[in-house]
């Protein structure tokens, strides 16, 4: 059996609602933090952090995060505590800062709905309320340095390339 003999239990679902519906189809996910003076990003969820499970629109409980949530709050987690070191590089006095990021899931993208639209977050938005002494001049080349050096925005942007593998319990990995 190859992996295009198997079709995901999400298509037959979902498919005959999201047509009839299309304006469901497109999510919204947002997460926020805030950064303190010891730079240390806090990032504010509702969900626990230990099960990751299937969005409510495709038949989750909600109590658990999904994967869209996780992604984003890593961004904002990233993205926070690159603030806070950049402004110390700078010389700021970063007093507090809010950060917000949303990203949009077209759902008819998932695995067996549709091929032509895109899979995953796509337009992802990080906005910056930053506290600080920060002046007029500094404050956009403080949120440029934060976009340069954040890990997680440089690894969604350009794409990282992922290299899934497996292998049985057990069993040594052998080498090429």
């Amino acid at each position: 059996m190859s992996a295009d003999d198997v079709t995901s239990p999400l298509h037959a679902g979902y498919e005959d609602r999201f047509r009839d519906h299309p304006e469901t189809t497109i999510l919204t996910f947002r997460a926020h933090g805030f950064v303190g003076a010891d730079g240390i990003c806090k990032v504010e969820s509702g969900k626990p952090r230990t099960e990751v499970g299937v969005h409510p629109i495709l038949g989750g409980d909600g109590k658990s995060a999904c994967a869209s949530d996780m992604l984003l709050e890593a961004l904002v987690g990233c993205a926070g505590v690159t603030l806070g070191q950049m402004a110390t590089a700078m010389d700021i006095d970063l007093r507090k800062a809010a950060i917000r990021a949303e990203g949009d899931l077209e759902v008819r993208g998932l695995p067996g709905m549709s091929e032509q639209i895109p899979r995953g977050l796509q337009n992802i938005r990080l906005h910056f309320d930053v506290e600080s002494d920060a002046t007029e001049e500094q404050l956009p080349v403080l949120v440029r340095l934060t976009e340069r050096y954040c890990i997680v925005s440089r690894t969604l942007n350009p794409s990282a390339a992922i290299t899934f593998s497996s292998l049985k319990p057990g069993r040594r990995a052998e080498s090429a």
